[in-house]
């Protein structure tokens, strides 16, 4: 279990004002069409990205969508969130409830191993929510995580392979360096091919507030979830950006 995470969540049988992910609400509709493992259309024509988790199938074979469709298909939903603007690719980003029950398909997602939990929650209890059915899946190898979901941070090769998708990545940081407004966490003696998190320097004061002494991660074991990326047209190792606190867990076989 993680030292940020440390908090057993049961089921969600309603949600209510004070509830995690209770956001504000943005409609209903009726669920017509599953387009992915994280998205799908209602009746109205709109397309629901489910915000808050990301997926990844980390089995060729398997289904990538029959865990949302057996959630929601031909089903009533709820839409909640901040914001209902549209994202770049015409989606609006949504929680999604099951009307009349209350049931958070994010969180059904993410305990039964179908789903990854995002690291751009700003409600921290909405974060724990979904951190804690994350934590749950994964003590007990459900869905994806009995596969080889988590990357080694000492085979850069592997982490590669993902490139351009969200990844979660765990290893020990060997060396903290700066170079010029980029703080990089190293994970690998070969600073060029090895395995690294970027941080910029607008983001250390962010990370501070956030209870992350930087320099401090220095030979500490950690796992560290975003999309992955190379630098220089390609010619380094596989990188991870951190942009938000939650990116970074410190686990605690340090």
């Amino acid at each position: 279990m993680l030292a940020v995470i440390a908090l057993a969540i049961g089921p969600v049988s309603s949600l209510h004002a004070g509830t995690p992910c209770a956001f504000t609400e943005q409609g209903d509709g009726h669920v017509t069409e599953i387009v992915d493992s994280s998205s799908f259309r209602l009746d109205d024509g709109r397309e629901i990205k489910l915000a808050g988790i990301e997926t990844t199938v980390a089995d060729p074979h398997r289904d990538a969508r029959a865990a949302l469709t057996a959630l929601i298909a031909n089903h009533d939903v709820t839409l909640r969130g901040d914001d209902d603007a549209p994202d770049r690719y015409g989606r609006q980003r949504a929680f999604v409830t099951l009307t009349g029950s209350g049931t958070l398909v994010q969180r059904e997602l993410l305990a039964q191993g179908d789903a990854l939990a995002a690291a751009d929650i700003a409600d921290p209890d909405c974060a724990r929510l979904l951190g804690a059915a994350e934590a749950e899946a994964r003590a007990n190898h459900r869905g994806i995580w009995g596969a080889a979901v988590i990357k080694n941070a000492e085979s850069p090769d592997d982490i590669l392979s993902g490139i351009g998708r969200f990844t979660v990545v765990e290893g020990k940081v060997l060396s903290v360096r700066q170079a010029g407004a980029t703080t990089y966490l190293n994970f690998g003696y070969n600073w060029t091919r090895g395995f690294a998190v970027t941080i910029s320097k607008r983001m250390m004061p962010v990370l501070e507030t956030g209870g992350f002494a930087v320099k401090s991660l220095e030979n500490r074991r950690i796992r560290v979830r975003g999309w992955v990326e190379t630098q220089r047209g390609g010619n380094s190792g596989p990188r991870i950006d951190i942009l938000r606190v939650a990116q970074i867990e410190i686990l605690n076989n340090n």
